[in-house]
Formats: structure tokens, sequence, C-alpha cells
């Protein structure tokens, strides 16, 4: 399994981030048409190799012409679900946005969908945030660790006025995420670099041993005095024996006085809220009245705010929460042409070194809608396609 270990000891910036996977190997040209791909006008990216300190660094600048309008959370979402992206990536870029949202609502009293994204929402951040999401696609990355965030200290100038370090935004983001101390006066993570990795990360701390592969060196935009503003990624293999395993939340509950027209209507709000599943089914409960289990699963740090919505969504007056360990398979999403379009597929990596794929329901329902052909012909095309492509690496 290929992971991605975040270095963090400057701090993290989406800049920072898109500058280290491009350092690690992803194409840079591959960058510089994230805007094209999503359809952004005016807004163009370089990047140049810099130093900083004794390091050498790669720096990404997104340059945007003219003024970019505020974008509301929906506005992003139109983006991202027009834009031509694996649907793992674009499902990840809609779960950070979704973060973002959250956090600025939380800070201004707000909700998720009246947000102006101001700095954040504009088109850096989409560039930021989707390009991340492709770049570690591109490198094979299953599997994310960070170390520890120092946070910096003192006041930076914002669209509100002077703010104090860490942002209000960034400070919510990272409830949950270990922190390490720091006496540097600047703002060392920004909203955007919380968002990320708080979405992206399956445990904090050292990783696993693994065979370094390569390391990227992303450069901040200000010179720090006593240490180099950069970031490193390093990208390796963990050796193949063990099962991957994580932390997830496990939530419950068991209902027999609500209606189960809501209750399935709950099911797809609590997957977009960011639960990894979330599954009903029938039960028999006291006094032998029939009721519905509502099982979810979600990231530790998601819990708290899943159970409020599962409160204010459902009849329940309780929710139990656990926290398990979970064995998973490496997983990457794989796009294929087929005669009836794109299909994305689910490729899972096995225990003996094979590879497992499903066509993915909702590709494969657009494709053999504008096709006008059935479902399992283009879910078979799709497995024929993957295939051939399988064999041919193979060979």
């Amino acid at each position: 399994m290929r992971i991605a270990y975040f270095d963090c000891f400057s701090g993290i910036s989406g800049d920072m981030t898109l500058a280290a996977l491009v350092s690690a190997g992803w194409p840079a040209a591959d960058l510089e048409a994230i805007p094209r791909r999503l359809g952004l006008e005016g807004v163009s990216v370089t990047v140049a190799p810099t130093r900083r300190g004794p390091f050498a660094a790669l720096k990404v600048d997104v340059a945007v012409e003219g003024k970019q309008p505020h974008r509301h959370l929906r506005h992003v979402a139109a983006i991202l679900d027009r834009a031509q992206l694996p649907d793992g990536v674009r499902s990840r870029a809609h779960a950070v946005f979704r973060r973002l949202a959250e956090a600025e609502a939380e800070v201004h009293g707000s909700t998720p969908e009246r947000v102006h994204f101001h700095e954040v929402g504009a088109a850096d951040a989409l560039v930021d945030v989707v390009g991340a999401m492709v770049g570690l696609d591109s490198l094979g990355v299953a599997r994310v660790h960070a170390s520890p965030l120092p946070l910096g200290r003192g006041f930076v100038n914002s669209e509100h006025g002077r703010i104090p370090v860490p942002a209000p935004a960034t400070a919510l983001l990272l409830r949950g995420a270990p922190i390490a101390p720091s006496d540097i006066e600047a703002e060392l993570v920004t909203p955007t670099g919380a968002a990320l990795l708080t979405t992206l990360v399956a445990d904090w701390g050292a990783p696993p041993a693994y065979r370094l592969e390569a390391v990227g060196t992303g450069a901040g935009t200000r010179e720090l005095p006593s240490q180099p503003n950069v970031l490193r990624v390093m990208i390796g293999e963990v050796g193949g024996a063990s099962l991957a395993q994580r932390s997830v939340a496990v939530l419950e509950t068991a209902l027999d006085d609500d209606n189960p027209q809501y209750v399935a209507a709950v099911l797809p709000r609590l997957i977009a809220a960011g639960a990894l599943d979330a599954m009903v089914a029938p039960t028999t409960m006291k006094k032998g009245r029939p009721g519905l289990w509502l099982v979810v699963v979600a990231e530790p740090a998601d819990a708290e705010r899943l159970a409020r919505l599962l409160m204010a969504e459902t009849s329940t007056l309780g929710v139990r929460v656990r926290i398990d360990r979970r064995f998973e398979l490496e997983r990457r999403a794989v796009e294929v042409v087929t005669p009836f379009g794109a299909v994305t597929l689910k490729v899972a990596s096995l225990p003996d070194g094979s590879a497992r794929a499903v066509p993915e329901f909702e590709s494969v329902r657009q494709a053999a809608e504008r096709a006008a052909r059935p479902l399992r012909e283009v879910a078979d095309a799709a497995l024929a396609a993957w295939r051939r492509g399988s064999e041919s690496r193979s060979g």
C-alpha cells in the first residue's frame, strides 16, 4: 500500500501541498491544467524552483486575473460536479469544502449554505483543494499520515480585520488533531491546509514502517527567521503482509416510532455530511415492536456532528457511539474508456497481491443514460476495459 507522510514542521497551506506533490513526482503540467478542468476563467498556475534555508524546493503560485466572485457552498459544489474528475477525487474535494463551510459558519453564527467563502472560496482555493486530491490520486497514494501541527502565533489580516493566529476557522477545523508548540510569529497552518489534512489523514503521528520512494518539498511564501518554511511530503510503500487498520466511530440508534420514509431520506444526508457509510436494517424492539436499526460509520472527529444530525432528523432520544478498529483494503478510483463513454471503477488491492474492480454505480448510470443502454451492459464493458488495461500493464 502506498502512503504519504506529511512532515509539517513549518505548518501547511494549499500551495505548499501542491508544490510538495509536484516535487514528489506529480507532473507540473497536470497541476497547470487544473484551472481549465474546473472551468475557471482567468486563472493560471506556475511552478518554479526556489530555496528556503538549506532546502531546494518548488514554489506554486495561483494567479487570478480580475475579481473573482464570492462563492457559496452550492456554487463550489456546482463547479466540482461539472468538472471532469474521478469520482473519488470529486467526493473528497466536496468533503474539504463542506468542512470549510461548516467551520466558517460556526465562526460567524451562520449556516454552511449561507457562508460566503471569501479567501478560502476563491479560485485559488479551488485549485489548491482539487489539485491536492488529483495529485495524491496520480501518485497512487492510498493512505495519508501527518505529523502534529505547529500553529504559530500573533495576528494576521483578513477580510474581517485583524484576527489572531490560528485563524478562528483553522482552530475549529483542527479539533481532535495533535498540535505541536511553536513560538514562531506567523500563521503556519491556513484554513485550507487544515481542511485538507483533517479530511485526508488516517493517522496522526509517526507513520508505520515503509519503504521511502520519493520526497517532495514545497515552499511557503514567506521566509521564517528560525527555520526553513517548507512542507515535506514523503511517499512510500508499506510492507504487504499486514492489512491496513484505522479507527472509526460507529453511531447506532434504534427507532420504533419513526416513519420509514423519513429514515430512508436521512441516509443520503448522512453521506453528504461526511459519513463513511450509513445503513438501516429491520429489528425487533421491546414488547415485540418492529423497528429500524440505524448505523453510521464515520471519522471519529465527525461523530458528534453526525449525532446531532441524527437527533435533528429522526425521532431518536439518544445515539450510542463507540470507536472501533477497522481493517481496510487499499483502494483507488480508476477511470476507463468504454464505447458508452468514461466510467469510474473502484479498484481494491487484495492481500494476495491481486486486484478486484467494481464499477461505481452512479458513473455506470450516467453513462447508461447518455448511451440509452442497459446498466449491466455498461458495467460489463467497464470491467472488460479495466481487465484489458491490467493485462497490458502486467505484460
